[in-house]
């Protein structure tokens, strides 16, 4: 299965571990499903990762996230997102992460943003707890 992971799921399952975004990564980690990102993603995580409340929680310095980003580079399927098109969400910065669910043919993108679950009748998306379930 491939799954596209939100920006804020990925992070709350690493500052959270024994939470259920934690437990949708230690299930990629354990290669339960596939990971599909794009540049555009890759880039946004690289700049949360610089906050200093995420870098206080995770306890990371410069080296530790560009070691994690280079990882990710590694592990996930990074598409391009070329002239794929989208319904436009409410939120329009939420384009790029639809579009990487349409561009990898992805089989769900899990989010607890209300924004993209309001589309949920036009694509494959699932809150953290649902996909748990699945697992």
């Amino acid at each position: 299965m491939k799954v596209v992971l939100d920006t804020n799921v990925l992070l709350s399952g690493l500052m959270s571990p024994e939470g259920t975004p934690g437990r949708i990564v230690a299930a990629w980690i354990k290669a339960r499903f596939e990971v599909a990102l794009s540049l555009d993603q890759l880039a946004e995580i690289g700049r949360v990762l610089e906050y200093p409340k995420i870098r206080r929680k995770l306890g990371w310095n410069d080296e530790s996230i560009e070691l994690f980003i280079k990882q990710l580079y590694i592990r996930a399927e990074v598409v391009e997102l070329g002239p794929t098109t989208v319904d436009v969400p409410r939120d329009s910065g939420d384009v790029p992460i639809l579009a990487t669910l349409a561009a990898a043919k992805a089989d769900v993108l899990v989010t607890g943003d209300g924004d993209l679950l309001a589309l949920r009748d036009k694509y494959s998306i699932e809150t953290p707890a649902e996909f748990v379930r699945r697992l």
